[in-house]
């Protein structure tokens, strides 16, 4: 087991230094800070002054060597913007990023995997029919349609629910709802398929010809069989939601890491926009690892 995981994690941190390697030069070909930051008017000694103080006039692979150090002592420099610590202002932004992230997650699981269970039980029926018709829907429609079409109806013509921000638990109801739709459509129907196989099992047919009640048979006996597919997907798709919530996070003003890198590249603020990737490919790739060990555990062949 240490020794998969091991590999797992070797895997994993090759993938993060090509990572930042190609982030890191991508990143310069954005624009020159010092124009961006500086009144129009401000001169050129004054521009090279500001490249000067921040290190911008070093050859790239001198930045870049600086980068890969302060990386490795946990000191990812100051950001541009706000004269604060990059990582500093990333973790706060993480953090919301994270709670919006697993509280979608932990609510869309439990719905697609109790949905699916019971429309792979009933499959054919009108419960499967309906199920299957909402989540195909679900998982078709962009997610920044829903949000704009979401604020329209329950924040300008029904004043139900404010627009953005994240004061108090109104706030959250939008993003948490815009978020849920898609993975929820993609995992009902992972969920939906990968049961079906496993009711079909001589183990399930065992079991009911024992006189099993029908509960222990779909998410005792069955579902544990069906996981392996459904993990992946379940994965896939909160990888999604840390790296991919950029646009809901725009829209609704929610002050999460997709934001700030948007904002930060914008203002040529590389230092935020280095650590908020670091930051955030640390995480997935810890997800990754967990979801492996997870993999492991359901099927022991796979450890080896």
């Amino acid at each position: 087991m240490l020794s998969f995981i091991h590999k797992r994690a070797f895997a994993s941190l090759i993938s993060l230094i090509g990572l930042l390697v190609l982030v890191f030069f991508l990143s310069r070909l954005t624009g020159d800070p010092a124009a961006l930051f500086l009144p129009v008017e401000a001169s050129e000694e004054m521009k090279n002054q500001f490249r000067e103080l921040h290190g911008l006039n070093d050859p790239l692979l001198m930045q870049f060597a600086r980068y890969v150090g302060s990386v490795l002592t946990g000191d990812l420099g100051m950001s541009l913007r706000k004269a604060r610590p990059a990582l500093e202002v990333v973790t706060e932004a993480f953090m919301w990023t994270l709670m919006l992230a697993v509280i979608t997650m932990a609510l869309v699981t439990v719905a697609a995997i109790v949905v699916g269970a019971l429309a792979a039980f009933r499959a054919g029926g009108f419960f499967d029919r309906v199920a299957s018709i909402l989540s195909l829907i679900g998982a078709s429609v962009p997610d920044f349609w829903l949000a704009i079409v979401a604020i329209v109806i329950f924040s300008v013509q029904l004043a139900w629910l404010p627009t953005s921000g994240t004061g108090t638990f109104s706030h959250w109801i939008l993003p948490i709802c815009v978020l849920f739709v898609r993975p929820f459509g993609i995992i009902v129907q992972v969920v939906r398929g990968s049961m079906i196989s496993a009711l079909s099992s001589a183990y399930v047919k065992t079991a009911r010809a024992k006189g099993v009640a029908s509960g222990p048979i779909i998410f005792i006996h069955a579902l544990r069989n069906a996981m392996l597919p459904v993990i992946t997907v379940i994965g896939d798709q909160a990888a999604s939601l840390l790296n991919g919530a950029v646009i809901i996070e725009t829209i609704f003003g929610f002050p999460g890491v997709g934001k700030l890198m948007i904002d930060s590249i914008m203002q040529r603020d590389f230092n935020v926009v280095l650590a908020a990737i670091l930051v955030t490919a640390v995480a997935i790739f810890i997800m990754n690892l967990l979801i492996d060990i997870a993999y492991a555990l359901l099927d022991p062949r796979i450890r080896h």
